[in-house]
């Protein structure tokens, strides 16, 4: 059974919710339904959950491989603890403007220091590395 994949995917589609949540919140008040508009808090909260949407499926389908082919699941839990603080503080970097710089790069180096973790676990899956 895949748990620690499944711990992870749960906690990161928890952080997506509260993304979603605030996008469906920047329609409402400013009654755009597609697109931006122009609105750049609509801009910030729609790019932040797109840049989201596009790390995490990536990154949780190489985790769940990896744990699949016997990876060690202290090193799924490491890949997994280092993509949530990543996109937690992405996004806590991004919430609002002017960005805070040093929380959207810490949590862009985690997040791909995720990415990296992941990837090498799957590939060293794939290699029949793990038992």
């Amino acid at each position: 059974m895949p748990r620690v994949t499944a711990l992870h995917a749960a906690l990161l589609m928890a952080l997506f919710l509260v993304l979603t949540f605030r996008v469906f919140a920047e329609r409402y008040r400013t009654q755009v339904m597609i697109g931006t508009g122009g609105d750049a808090r609509l801009e910030r909260a729609v790019r932040l959950h797109g840049n989201f949407a596009e790390y995490v499926p990536v990154f949780l389908v190489a985790l769940l491989a990896a744990e699949l082919c016997g990876a060690a699941p202290w090193a799924l839990h490491a890949a997994g603890l280092a993509m949530l603080a990543g996109r937690a503080l992405h996004a806590a970097g991004m919430w609002r403007a002017p960005d805070i710089r040093p929380l959207r790069g810490t949590g862009m180096l985690l997040t791909l220091a995720g990415l990296l973790g992941a990837g090498g676990l799957a590939l060293g899956g794939g290699l029949g590395l793990w038992p």
